[in-house]
C-alpha cells in the first residue's frame, strides 16, 4: 500500500508530505484549488511522462517521492529483489522522480537510477487509477476489450495471442513473397551460384594468404637470407670468430681464478656466452637447411599470390577475406533456397495458424466466462445507480481473426424495461455512462490485486441517494483495499474513513495549494461547504452532520 507522498515546487505545490492510512480517504476542495494535483504526481511516479510546465514557477526542479509497503506484495518484492532493487529484509520501497525545468526528468527506485519502463512496470502493480474521463474511453471498443481481458485475467493471455497472430502473419508474408517472387528469387540464386563456384574454383583457404605472402618473401630474398648465414657463422665459428676468442679469454682467466674470486663469476659469465653462442649457430643452420634459391617455386607463388589479388579486387575486399566471403555466399544461397521452399513455407504458415488458434481459442473461453459473471454484477451495481431496469450485456461477436483474437467485444445495454440491448454508444446519456462506468469499475476493483485504488471524481454527473450508494461502495471496497477519491459530492464525502480538503491561497506574486487532514470539526465545515456554497448557515452544518453520522453508522 502508499504510505508516503513528498512534493516539492510541483505545479502549485511549494511542499507536500502525506502520510497515507489504510481504508477510505476523501480529498475535496473548491474547484482549482488543486485536488488533482496529487494524482497527477502519483502518475509521474508510475512512469507517465514529464513536462517542463510541472515545475513550479520560479522553481529549477520539481521533486516527487512516494514510499509503499511491499508487505502484501511478496511476489513484486521478489521480482526486486531479483534485480537488485530491494535488500532482502527489507519490505519498503522508494521511488523519487526529478524534473528539471526543461521537461528532462530522472527517476530513482530505492536510490538506484531507472528508467520510465520499470517505473510503469512496477506501478502496475502498485496503484490503479480511474480517471474521471474514464466513461469516455467505454465508448471504444478496444477500452470495452482491455476492461473485460482485465477482469477475466487474461492479460499474459492476450499478449501470446498477438504474438502467435503476428508469428502467423509474418509465415503468410513469406509464403505470398515466395509465391509472387520466384523469377526475381531464381536470378539472385544464380548470381549467388556463379560467384560461389568462382570463388570454389579458385580453392582459397583460411590462413592461406598469410602463409604465401611468408614463402614468397623467403623465396624473394633467398640469396640475401644464405648470404647473411654465411657471415654471421664466420663471425661466430670463424678462425678469428667469437667461439675462438672467447676460449682465449678463458684461457687467458682461469688459471688465476683462484686467487681473484670474482673471475670465477667471469668464467660463469662465459660459459653462459658460449651456449648462447652454440644456440645462435644451431639457429643458423636450420635457416640454411630450410632455404633454398628455387625460381620454379618464387614464379608459382608469384602466379598464385597475383590470382587471389585479382579475385579480392573483383569483390572489393582485402585478400585474406575471400574465404569468408565465400561463406556467406554459401550461407545466403541456404537462405534463398529456404525462402524458395514453398512446402516448407506453407508448412510454417499451418503450423504458427494451429498456435494462434490454439491460444485464441483459450482467451475466447475466458472472455465467454468473464463476460457473464461481469454484466450480471455490473447490471445489479447499475440498478443501485438509479437505473433500477437497466440491463447490462457483454456481446462477443465472431470477427476475422486478428491480434485481438476472434471475436469483437461489444457492451450493451438497455436503459428502460422492454428496450432491447444496443450496442452502449448508441443509447447511453451522458449520465447515464458515468454511471454505467462508475458500476464497472466498482465492481472490476473488487476482483482486483492491486493494493491502492484511486478514483478521481469518477461521481461527476450524479448526485442524490445514487451518490450515496457511491459513497457505500467506495467505503466497502475501502475494507479491501487502500481507496483514495477525489470528489466534490458531500454524500460521497461524509462516507470516507479519512478526509482531507485541498486549498489554495497566495503567497508573494504565486499562488500555492496546499492539503490539510480535517478534525471532525473542520469536517463537518468542508460538508457544509460542499452542500451550500460559500455561505455556511446553521442549517447546512446541521445537515452536514447528520449526513455523517449516518455515513458512519451504514
Amino acid at each position: 500500500m502508499l504510505l508516503a507522498l513528498s512534493l516539492k515546487d510541483f505545479v502549485i505545490v511549494q511542499q507536500l508530505h502525506l502520510n497515507f492510512q489504510t481504508g477510505f480517504t476523501v480529498l475535496t476542495g473548491e474547484t482549482g484549488a488543486g485536488k488533482s494535483i496529487t494524482l497527477d504526481a502519483l502518475s509521474l511516479l508510475l512512469g507517465d511522462k514529464a513536462d517542463y510546465s510541472q515545475v513550479r514557477a520560479g522553481a529549477n526542479d520539481a521533486q516527487l517521492s512516494a514510499l509503499f509497503d511491499l508487505s502484501e506484495l511478496p511476489h513484486l518484492a521478489q521480482q526486486l529483489r531479483e534485480q537488485g532493487l530491494l535488500d532482502e529484509d527489507s519490505t519498503e520501497l522508494s521511488i523519487r522522480r526529478i524534473i528539471d525545468a526543461k521537461g528532462k526528468s530522472r527517476s530513482f527506485i530505492n536510490n538506484q537510477a531507472a528508467t520510465l519502463a520499470q517505473l510503469k512496470t512496477i506501478g502496475s502493480q502498485l496503484i490503479d487509477i480511474h480517471g474521471q474521463n474514464a466513461h469516455h474511453s467505454l465508448n471504444q471498443e478496444s477500452a470495452q476489450r482491455h476492461l473485460l481481458d482485465a477482469f477475466s485475467g487474461s492479460l499474459n493471455l492476450v499478449e501470446q495471442t498477438k504474438i502467435a497472430y503476428h508469428n502467423w502473419q509474418r509465415a503468410c508474408n513469406a509464403l505470398d513473397d515466395a509465391k509472387n517472387q520466384t523469377e526475381q528469387l531464381e536470378i539472385e540464386r544464380e548470381r549467388l551460384e556463379w560467384q560461389f563456384n568462382e570463388l570454389e574454383q579458385l580453392g582459397t583457404h583460411d590462413g592461406e594468404w598469410e602463409t604465401l605472402s611468408a614463402r614468397f618473401d623467403t623465396l624473394s630474398h633467398a640469396a640475401e637470407l644464405l648470404q647473411a648465414v654465411s657471415e654471421a657463422q664466420e663471425y661466430i665459428d670463424g678462425d678469428d670468430g667469437m667461439q675462438t676468442l672467447l676460449s682465449r679469454c678463458y684461457r687467458t682467466l682461469q688459471p688465476l681464478s683462484d686467487i681473484e674470486p670474482r673471475f670465477t663469476e667471469c668464467l660463469s659469465l662465459l660459459d653462459s656466452v658460449e651456449a648462447e653462442l652454440s644456440e645462435i649457430t644451431h639457429q643458423l643452420g636450420r635457416v640454411e637447411n630450410r632455404i633454398e634459391i628455387n625460381p620454379n617455386e618464387l614464379a608459382a607463388q608469384e602466379e598464385r599470390m597475383r590470382e587471389i589479388m585479382s579475385m579480392a579486387r573483383k569483390y572489393r575486399i582485402e585478400p585474406n577475406e575471400l574465404p569468408e566471403k565465400q561463406n556467406s555466399i554459401q550461407a545466403a544461397l541456404l537462405d534463398l533456397e529456404a525462402a524458395a521452399d514453398i512446402e516448407a513455407l506453407q508448412k510454417n504458415v499451418d503450423e504458427t495458424h494451429a498456435i494462434y488458434q490454439q491460444v485464441a481459442q483459450k482467451l475466447s473461453q475466458a472472455r465467454q466466462k468473464a463476460a457473464k459473471k461481469l454484466g450480471k454484477e455490473t447490471t445489479e451495481y447499475m440498478q443501485q445507480l438509479a437505473m433500477k431496469e437497466a440491463q447490462f450485456h457483454i456481446e462477443l461477436l465472431p470477427t476475422q481473426p486478428s491480434a485481438n483474437g476472434l471475436e469483437q467485444v461489444q457492451y450493451q445495454v438497455s436503459a428502460n424495461k422492454g428496450t432491447p440491448l444496443r450496442p452502449l454508444n448508441k443509447v447511453a446519456s451522458g449520465g447515464e455512462l458515468a454511471r454505467i462506468s462508475l458500476a464497472l469499475q466498482v465492481v472490476t476493483s473488487q476482483y482486483t490485486q492491486l493494493p491502492t485504488l484511486i478514483f478521481d471524481e469518477v461521481d461527476s454527473g450524479i448526485g442524490g441517494a445514487v451518490a450515496e450508494t457511491v459513497g457505500k461502495a467506495l467505503h466497502t471496497l475501502g475494507q479491501q483495499h487502500q481507496v483514495l477519491a477525489v470528489t466534490h459530492l458531500p454524500q460521497v464525502a461524509a462516507c470516507g474513513d479519512h478526509h482531507w480538503q485541498v486549498a489554495k491561497h497566495s503567497q508573494g506574486e504565486q499562488t500555492i495549494s496546499n492539503i490539510c487532514i480535517l478534525t471532525e470539526t473542520e469536517r463537518i465545515d468542508e460538508i457544509a461547504r460542499m452542500l451550500g456554497g460559500e455561505v455556511i448557515t446553521d442549517t447546512t452544518k446541521q445537515h452536514a452532520t447528520e449526513m455523517l453520522k449516518m455515513a458512519q453508522a451504514a
